[in-house]
């Protein structure tokens, strides 16, 4: 079959849906919107539909990137605007049944906003939200949008036409456009993408690979997750153009088992393209041979190295190598390799499809296109955000984000992930781009983005991920296992209060040693979020040290708890929620906690009235309070 044909077919079938005379149904069914209930909103949906014999077409779309307002239901009635709605409930779906598609009114109270052409009164524009506006939708342009499992739906939407495109022209014409584009690896190194696709094209040898590295694993990160899972055809696109550019005739997607929804569409979506002959021998009748295998990573943090990825795509112990040679002279099995990530690859179909030119108009002069992120944290608005390069940070935290949870005051930003770094209020207006990031001290990363508040311990922020680098480590490199553990048994110290002079000193002495004696940008980057945090709130940890404070009050080792003796109405509310028994007092008498019983957990300041605010959290300071309970009133007065 022709893709002209395809294409038409895929159009019809597309067409028929968007100008079906019944009720559309679209929910967001990524694992975002499941673990909030997606599931149980869908049954809802089945359900009341069912029950009001009203026929009505459902589709299973991907996270449109409001993941604070999932499970998100979206509704489109013949001839009017589709209305998206959020933190959608059972109970929530009988009434816009009732309400909507019933009688008639779009429950504008429920309602996030509309998309499409017309307008409803008292329904914003879905893409003028605060939270949408400064984003620019390249690879995320279909997720919401398509049902990630059915072909037609890319291919009436433009899908694959990147490829036919590419296979009219010189491979070196391919590589050409994608180099002008400025694209640059978007898995965090930043390297041109042009140019390490043409280092691969150049290699010598009859067989060629490329591989689509979907091994994330950053803490927080969820970007490439939710790609896969929205629109997994756009990535397969871009590595059918890749291999055709590069001469690759093989290729593997590296994607961790603990995505089985990503792993899943995306062999519904390899599937579908062989049966269109969109994979195998002979794509198109064009003579281009390609095969495509998936392989399962056990969820090790270093495999996503591309030579450890390599190495365990064959079988072997997932751990870097030395290089050179690089992958695009000696890779997989020891043949020219090309490893790009899963938004890599979906730009590169993007800048098929629309040119390259387009694709640079976007983003700075160094750091051209878009860049997505999973926004979480401290931040009202968590989700799936995708800006264009050079955007600052403050517009991601505040214009997206919609700023700190609970008004509360913004400390630092952690992009980057594990390797990144921690950069405090004074970067707010810093562009978003691989020189100035870098520059910062921390790095782009595959596009994690953790927000912190006021009350978040840098000190113990550190300390965790470098727990977690020092746990994936795979201990080839003595300074990645050994250097690494010295340096979060130092952090640890710090963090309970054992802290001694000299510790910053070694700590940077730690993190210079282990930088420059890793193998892999595992251990290269491993001290990042140390050196940040020394560096930008070098305070914080001197008073950790030097007062055994803990200024944000996170740190247990160093920080009590006391009941203010002039608030406590002896309710003995705090008494009884206590696990340990560490409060004494009787009714009406000022309560007391016992300091070597109390094990920290907060629970009497939790369960305190606020009208009473009777009980204090401290670091650095002891307060006064009787040693016995005393009668209400009492205190200060003997």
């Amino acid at each position: 079959m022709t893709f002209d044909k395809l294409r038409k077919e895929a159009i019809a079938e597309w067409e028929a849906l968007e100008h079906s005379q019944k009720p559309r149904i679209l929910i967001g069914t990524a694992t975002c919107g499941l673990a909030s209930g997606a599931d149980a909103v869908l049954e809802a949906i089945k359900l009341e539909l069912s029950r009001r014999s009203i026929e009505a077409i459902i589709t299973q779309v991907g996270c449109i990137g409001l993941c604070y307002a999932e499970p998100m239901v979206d509704i489109i009635k013949p001839n009017r605007p589709r209305i998206c709605y959020g933190n959608v409930t059972p109970e929530i779906i009988t009434r816009l049944v009732e309400d909507y598609l019933v009688k008639g009114d779009p429950c504008a109270d429920l309602a996030l906003g509309t998309i499409g052409d017309g307008h409803i009164d008292g329904i914003p524009s879905f893409f003028d939200l605060p939270v949408l506006k400064p984003q620019v939708r390249i690879v995320l342009r279909h997720c919401g949008f398509i049902d990630p499992e059915n072909i037609n739906h890319y291919i009436a939407n433009g899908g694959y036409s990147g490829f036919v495109k590419a296979l009219t022209m010189k491979p070196e014409d391919i590589i050409a456009e994608i180099t002008k584009s400025g694209l640059r690896g978007r898995g965090g190194a930043g390297f041109p993408t042009g140019t390490k696709w043409t280092f691969c094209r150049r290699s010598p040898g009859d067989q060629k690979y490329i591989i689509c590295n979907a091994d994330e694993g950053d803490p927080g990160a969820f970007m490439n997750r939710a790609l896969l899972e929205g629109d997994p055809h756009s990535v397969l696109e871009g590595m059918l153009i890749g291999g055709y550019a590069i001469g690759a005739s093989e290729g593997y997607i590296y994607c961790r088992a603990e995505y089985p929804l990503a792993l899943k569409r995306l062999r519904i979506a390899m599937k579908q393209m062989e049966e269109r002959g969109l994979l195998g021998d002979n794509i198109l009748d064009s003579g281009f041979n390609f095969h495509l295998k998936i392989k399962e990573g056990a969820g090790a943090f270093v495999c996503g190295e591309e030579t450890a990825l390599m190495a365990s795509i064959e079988g072997k112990r997932g751990m870097p190598r030395t290089r050179p040679p690089f992958p695009a002279v000696a890779g997989l099995w020891g043949k020219p390799t090309n490893i790009n990530n899963v938004e890599s690859w979906a730009d590169a179909a993007a800048i098929m499809q629309r040119g390259a030119g387009w694709f640079a108009s976007f983003g700075t002069e160094t750091s051209k296109g878009t860049k997505t992120f999973s926004l979480v944290g401290k931040v009202e608005r968590t989700g799936l955000i995708e800006v264009p390069l050079g955007i600052t940070l403050s517009d991601i935290v505040y214009n997206i984000g919609g700023g700190i949870l609970k008004g509360k005051a913004f400390k630092a930003v952690q992009t980057g992930g594990p390797s990144g770094g921690c950069l405090g209020a004074d970067f707010l207006q810093t562009p978003v781009d691989y020189e100035t990031l870098t520059k910062a001290g921390s790095i782009m990363g595959s596009g994690g983005m953790i927000v912190l508040d006021e009350e978040t311990c840098v000190v113990d922020l550190a300390r965790y991920f470098l727990t977690f680098v020092q746990a994936e480590s795979c201990g080839k490199c003595v300074l990645c296992r050994e250097g690494t553990m010295q340096m979060l048994e130092i952090l640890t110290d710090i963090t309970e209060g054992k802290g001694k002079p000299g510790d910053i000193d070694l700590l940077l002495e730690l993190a210079e040693s282990v930088k420059l004696g890793s193998l892999c940008a595992l251990g290269g980057t491993a001290p990042n979020p140390v050196l940040t945090t020394i560096k930008y709130f070098r305070q914080e940890c001197e008073a950790h040290i030097n007062d055994k404070r803990c200024p944000a009050k996170v740190c247990k080792s160093l920080v009590s708890f006391y009941i203010i003796p002039d608030k406590c109405q002896g309710c003995r509310i705090c008494l009884r929620s206590c696990p340990t028994n560490a409060i004494a007092g009787d009714k009406r008498m000022i309560h007391v906690i016992d300091q070597s019983k109390c094990i920290k957990c907060g629970s009497c300041l939790d369960v305190c009235p606020a009208r009473f605010g009777a009980v204090a959290k401290v670091s650095g300071e002891q307060l006064a309070t009787p040693k016995e309970p005393v009668p209400v009133d009492s205190w200060g007065k003997a």
